[in-house]
């Protein structure tokens, strides 16, 4: 790959992954989306990447951030962009800015879910020319024909699909550097031990 996404160079924006919103994820096991999910904060947390938490009417059936993300990033959970009910949140000035604040163009997203909340903003901040990957595997949806109607809309717009191992292991392209390292051991903590010991 000649230009890999770097925990240098990118960001990475968590989006909707609340109490309520969980439960409309059907394609996919809560416990699978939860453990991607955890990956991909503690990553940004311990590697020193931007880290953007959004919400959406936290109030109502949506509900809080799951609690994960108040353990793993109580910083960024505490700055998080509450919305009002606006579903693309690249559409909401807040959450825009603090994107921008980042300086970074370079922009990993997931959440829930995908066939709403992460479709629009992916494609709104690619047509904002930004380069976009999404992590469909730390998402969902209510059903596969909806899955499946967001990743093509999502393709034909310059967005690219990944899942949450093959981005971390973007990410540290190298398991012996010390970055490297330490992205394998969240790996192997929060995925790859289930799969190993289970």
């Amino acid at each position: 790959m000649k230009h890999p996404f770097s925990v240098d160079d990118a960001a990475m924006l968590l989006i909707d992954h609340q109490v309520g919103t969980l439960k409309l994820a059907r394609n996919i096991p809560h416990a699978e989306i939860l453990r991607n999910t955890r990956a991909l904060a503690r990553t940004a947390v311990e590697t020193g990447m931007p880290l953007i938490l959004t919400t959406s009417q936290e109030e109502r059936f949506q509900g809080p951030l799951i609690a994960d993300l108040l353990q793993i990033a109580p910083a960024a959970h505490a700055v998080r962009v509450k919305r009002p009910g606006v579903v693309d949140c690249w559409g909401y000035e807040p959450f825009r800015r603090a994107v921008e604040q980042t300086g970074r163009r370079r922009l990993i997203l997931a959440g829930l879910t995908n066939d709403v909340c992460i479709v629009y903003p992916a494609i709104s901040a690619r047509e904002a020319g930004c380069d976009v990957q999404v992590v469909v595997d730390a998402g969902g949806s209510p059903t596969a024909a909806a899955e499946e109607a967001a990743l093509a809309r999502m393709r034909t717009n310059g967005v690219v699909i990944t899942s949450t191992n093959q981005v971390l292991a973007e990410l540290a392209m190298d398991w012996a550097s010390p970055r490297g390292a330490a992205i394998q051991r969240i790996m192997y903590e929060e995925i790859l031990r289930h799969l190993i010991e289970s």
